[in-house]
């Protein structure tokens, strides 16, 4: 395979290649007491078997071998002889005939532009959008080296902006960022990042600095981190060496290194959302995805799910037991977990090369992608064709060279809302939309 190279179509972020290993960036020491090796390595293995002890509360079972057997029977895909299509997923006999339909009314609320030198460039490209977990909060990352935070509210009001005004501050990071995601209990005051240069660092949003920093991926991209809902202080980094590292925040301590597959690299790693799951999900360029019960990480995939014929570029839990996938396929599939099957298979958005988001709107049961058409799509969980689809703007004006190849990069719903709703979204030129909905009062078939 090629290696990566920044100088083809600057900044977008695509789908990870093997590359030759980077010298990884030397950690900061400003502000760090230094330790002796004999501290540390204690103070590590007292907080390994710390958190072994919580995860112990929960009740392992009794490993059943022949049940296993028949999981991962079920997970293996069905004998195909050479050129036979794969059979179609799963869907229910009262729904396979029934249309689409749209219950919301989806307008956009605001944009917010980055300086007219980036509208048909790539330099200022969004490649992560998260909501903290209040729905006040807006922060993004990408190509700038910037995390970007907003006050959410005001964006939902009318109108085109700029960053500069419209952003409360923002912290500048060593690398291109990757992902973002928020700790859970530090109440939207630490945010963690995964960057280029395969570096895991949290910050401090109060003090705006760097307060963790890990480097455990040997310079090879980290393409996504998340923390689980269960024990606050255990995240996870899926990485571009093929590896998924889980590790406690506190102290630093590794927690279990997952090899999913066939060491492909990793491009998404995700927490079951649900109280008291323990469940993980990880998306790999196998085209797999794999689901580990954090009671036992080492050992075998608690699921493995064959669908998708490219990369797996996402993955995101729509609920217990309901996992939502996005392949540069061209499709996003939601799998029964302990069926080990793909129930739905949603098509109409394009994605071949890059990045282009996935986010699910878990009370809602609505899915939310960009597309490489540089448009914003929605589907609703109950059906396999889109629901609402929205262009970005401004649209490229007639002429503008280096426009072609813009896209929406990144997406991320609000939460916790009833009735109504609010979808961000990000373009690969640095484009930022908010789009609100309302539940139609009624509709007429």
């Amino acid at each position: 395979m090629a290696n990566y190279s920044d100088s083809l179509v600057t900044n977008q972020r695509r789908l990870p290649k093997k590359r030759k290993t980077k010298p990884t960036r030397r950690k900061q020491a400003s502000g760090r007491a230094t330790q002796c090796l004999a501290n540390f390595l204690l103070v590590a293995r007292n907080d390994a078997l710390l958190l072994e002890c919580e995860m112990s509360k929960f009740p392992l079972q009794e490993v059943n071998q022949e049940e296993d057997g028949r999981r991962l029977e079920a997970a293996a895909p069905p004998h195909r002889e050479e050129g036979e299509e794969e059979a179609p997923p799963v869907v229910r006999d009262d729904e396979e005939e029934e249309k689409a339909r749209c219950e919301w009314d989806f307008s956009l609320s605001s944009s917010i532009l980055p300086p007219s030198t980036s509208l048909c460039g790539t330099s200022d490209a969004i490649g992560v959008i998260e909501i903290d977990p209040s729905d006040t909060i807006l922060a993004t990352g990408g190509s700038a080296r910037k995390i970007r935070i907003y006050t959410l509210r005001p964006l939902e009001s009318r109108g085109f902006h700029d960053h500069a005004s419209t952003y409360d501050y923002y912290i500048c990071t060593p690398a291109k960022l990757s992902s973002l995601r928020w700790q859970p209990d530090s109440g939207g005051r630490v945010i963690g990042s995964g960057d280029y240069d395969g570096v895991v660092t949290e910050y401090d949003l109060e003090k705006r600095v760097p307060v963790f920093e890990r480097d455990e991926h040997g310079g090879r991209r980290v393409w996504s981190i998340d923390y689980s809902a269960r024990f606050p202080s255990v995240g996870a980094s899926a990485s571009d060496d093929g590896t998924v590292h889980l590790w406690d925040s506190r102290s630093g301590a590794g927690v279990a290194v997952i090899q999913p597959g066939s060491m492909s690299p990793v491009c998404s790693v995700e927490f079951d959302r649900s109280g008291g799951g323990t469940l993980m999900a990880v998306g790999s360029t196998d085209r797999c995805v794999y689901v580990f019960d954090l009671r036992w990480p080492a050992r075998e995939p608690f699921a493995v799910l064959r669908s998708h014929r490219k990369a797996v570029s996402y993955v995101r839990f729509l609920g217990p037991g309901s996992v939502v996938s996005a392949g540069i396929d061209g499709c996003l599939k939601l799998w029964d977990v302990h069926a080990a099957k793909a129930v739905r298979t949603y098509e109409g958005h394009v994605n071949a090369r890059n990045f282009v988001g996935l986010a699910v709107w878990r009370e809602g049961g609505l899915l939310g992608c960009g597309s490489e058409s540089n448009e914003v799509y929605v589907y609703d969980r109950r059906w396999k064709d889109p629901i609402w689809v929205r262009g970005f703007e401004p649209r490229p004006l007639l002429g503008q060279s280096g426009c072609g190849s813009r896209f929406v990069s990144s997406v991320c719903w609000r939460q916790h809302t009833s009735g109504e709703c609010t979808l961000v979204a990000g373009g690969s030129n640095g484009v930022l939309q908010v789009f609100t909905g309302k539940k139609k009062e009624t509709w007429f078939a």
